[in-house]
């Protein structure tokens, strides 16, 4: 049913076009209460500063007088549920994050941690354990988690619940390669993380009394699927019943990314759907066979109660990860639908599982996969809800196969289409032909991996679960040819610049207006995705970075990117770098030499950028005194000391601002520090203080 977008003249037929607006869209408005709920979250996490507690309390009950006023007036109810679902996803933002634990002290040399195992992950080359209750060279245990990765050569095989000593050096979390660059201090503030660190000798291991039963079962697991299917094969097993993806080797990760078949390695909807619809399968099988029970349980709810407990139980052994929440609660509204006999899957209950999802766990909304699992369900229910009418009805076996392609195909493109504009903004990289790899690989996995998969896990307790981790490896075998083989396609990854914060905001919005609503002024949100996505051209990334350590400094002139790297130069901080101007690397900056397109010069002391108020200078063993006198801005991987009448960015200047970015402009030259760009928040750590002065007074509670 359409809607005409001509606006009436009279009050009164503006008042029945209103009416008639609400009729059409009837049920679409309840979910813009789960999107207003996340906007209220983002609003909180680019606040310059933390929010006075007097906004936080009074939010459930802004909601409930939200929730009476449209009881009695529709119209104004629903705008007005709008802003308290934005309050209240804000004021849950605020205070999850006054309730962490602060950030602990940690040594600046090596210390002796002991600790309880909490987790314990395989990687490509040694384990990587997480400890909690940690104490660092004997004093009181700290209240956050710490990721120590073992030596390589370290035979010690610990399990949850075990007691660790060892010898290393942990850092706190790093801050954001560059202003606006994804904060790893924000995440760690969230989860509980204190610190990363690895080892420096061989670990001490006392065995646990009583070792958490899932932990251990997913260790137990992890260590039976890698005796039984080594190398790649095994560490793909692996994220696929465990959700640990840190033991598979990076050219593999390379080959399923460039293929556009990275998801298949996160457990999500996909994964889930397979494992309940199995458990539905043989469950109805099961009953049938059994002429009692077929007699005296009804089938079908029956069966959908056990695969929804089947999905309980896969959720829980992959770690309870946020698209497996997302995945499981959108599951349960699923089968309470099938049970009451309503439709399985609608926008409704996305919104629902939305907003569970948002409330347990606000800062969420931030992380990829959060977006990019809610996008593809979103595009995936709207989608299907246009096309199922104007599909044919499956007759004959060459039609429901036809159907059933083409379904594939549909799947594939909507999932991938909707995902676009997060997997540029993160990763800043497209995949071309990743519908093709898809209609290949999901198959396969659907109907051969996960079957197999589920049976070993099923056959774990007797010791047999050999005979299907092998057909399962065989399989993974296969996908991952068939991930190589997409991957080596001409451009079949392209590397972009990623979407600025602003173009996914836009874009988001309208792939939600044009999901939600039924009219036909759901077309306006095809403008606003195609502005988000446009948006990359009217974002002018920056003419100078400097990393947190000074020992990487970008230069980008026209298209090319050059760099003076210095030895200890982080690889993250070089791949965040090249990622951000939509390049692979970069090219050192030669001794001497004009480079990109003259805007560059080099001499053996120093490179310059730039000319007149935007000049800035790059010192590499010049004296900084001429350069302080004729550039606006001076560049140095080694502190300069003494009066300098231009704008300084030197080793000092990152120790205590962090990550800089930096801008040239007829207007003179426009500076960014990491520490301006996040503001007063509490994950940011305080400017450091140099050694031998007094210790701040500790910060003050969050109001």
């Amino acid at each position: 049913m359409s809607l005409s977008l001509a606006l009436p003249d009279r009050p009164a037929l503006a008042v029945s076009w209103l009416y008639r607006l609400a009729e059409i869209e009837r049920g679409r408005f309840a979910p813009w209460l789960a999107v207003a709920l996340g906007a209220g979250v983002l609003v909180y996490a680019a606040l310059p500063a933390e929010p006075n507690r007097l906004w936080v309390w009074p939010a459930p009950f802004g909601l409930l007088l939200a929730c009476a006023i449209g009881w009695r007036w529709p119209m104004l109810g629903w705008p007005l549920g709008l802003l308290a679902a934005g309050w209240l996803g804000f004021a849950d933002a605020a205070w999850q994050a006054g309730r962490q634990p602060p950030m602990p002290e940690l040594p600046r040399g090596a210390s002796i941690i002991e600790g309880r195992v909490a987790a314990v992950e395989a990687l490509p080359e040694g384990r990587r354990v997480t400890l909690a209750e940690a104490r660092l060279d004997g004093e009181a245990p700290i209240a956050r988690l710490l990721r120590v990765r073992l030596r390589a050569d370290d035979s010690a095989a610990p399990q949850p619940g075990d007691r660790l000593v060892l010898r290393a050096m942990v850092r706190p979390p790093a801050a954001p390669a560059y202003p606006g660059a994804w904060d790893f201090q924000r995440a760690a503030w969230f989860s509980g993380l204190g610190g990363n660190g690895f080892a420096l000798g061989r670990a001490t291991l006392t065995p646990g009394e009583a070792p958490p039963r899932l932990p251990a079962l997913r260790a137990g697991l992890e260590a039976r699927i890698d005796a039984a299917l080594p190398g790649a094969p095994g560490a793909i097993a692996a994220a696929l019943l465990t959700g640990s993806q840190s033991a598979i080797p990076p050219p593999a990760l390379l080959a399923m990314r460039d293929s556009g078949l990275a998801h298949l390695l996160s457990v999500s909807g996909l994964h889930i759907a397979i494992v309940m619809g199995l458990a539905y399968g043989l469950l109805r099988w099961a009953f049938a066979l059994l002429p009692w029970v077929a007699l005296r349980l009804p089938g079908r709810p029956a069966a959908a109660l056990g695969a929804l407990a089947a999905g309980g139980l896969y959720m829980l052994l992959t770690g309870a990860q946020l698209p497996m929440q997302r995945s499981f609660a959108m599951a349960a509204f699923a089968t309470l639908g099938l049970l009451v006999g309503r439709r399985a899957f609608s926008l409704r209950g996305w919104a629902i599982a939305f907003g569970a999802v948002v409330l347990i766990a606000p800062m969420a909304v931030l992380h990829p996969s959060f977006q990019m699992s809610f996008a593809a369900v979103l595009a995936l229910i709207a989608g299907w809800e246009w096309l199922r009418p104007k599909l044919p009805t499956a007759q004959g076996w060459r039609r429901r196969l036809f159907l059933a392609g083409f379904g594939l195909v549909a799947t594939s493109l909507l999932a991938g289409l909707a995902t676009t504009p997060y997997g540029l903004h993160h990763f800043g990289r497209l995949q071309v032909y990743g519908v093709a790899a898809n209609a290949l690989a999901v198959p396969l996995t659907s109907f051969f991996i996960m079957p197999a998969g589920m049976l070993a896990v099923a056959l774990l307790p007797f010791g047999l679960e050999d005979w299907a981790l092998r057909p399962m490896g065989w399989g993974i075998e296969a996908m991952l040819g068939i991930a190589r083989w997409v991957a080596g396609w001409p451009g079949a990854s392209l590397a972009l610049p990623p979407l600025p914060g602003w173009g996914l905001a836009v874009a988001s919005l309208g792939l939600v207006w044009l999901c939600l609503w039924r009219a036909r002024w759901r077309l306006f949100g095809l403008p606003l995705l195609a502005l988000g996505l446009a948006a990359t051209a009217f974002d002018r990334p920056p003419d100078i970075m400097v990393s947190g350590d000074g020992r990487l400094i970008a230069l980008h002139a026209g298209e090319d990117l050059f760099w003076q790297r210095q030895s200890g130069a982080g690889r993250l901080d070089r791949d965040a770098f090249a990622r951000r101007y939509g390049l692979a690397s970069a090219e050192p900056l030669p001794r001497e030499g004009s480079l990109g397109e003259g805007r560059i010069l080099c001499t053996p002391g120093a490179c310059t950028l730039g000319a007149g108020p935007a000049r800035a200078v790059l010192l590499r063993g010049a004296p900084p005194a001429e350069a302080c006198a004729n550039a606006a801005l001076v560049l140095s991987a080694e502190p300069v000391r003494g009066r300098c009448a231009a704008a300084v960015i030197d080793r000092f200047a990152v120790w205590r601002q962090g990550p800089h970015a930096v801008w040239l402009g007829p207007a003179g030259v426009r500076i960014l520090s990491d520490r301006a760009a996040r503001g007063d928040r509490p994950w940011v750590p305080p400017p450091p203080l140099p050694r031998g002065s007094p210790s701040p007074d500790p910060p003050a509670p969050v109001e």
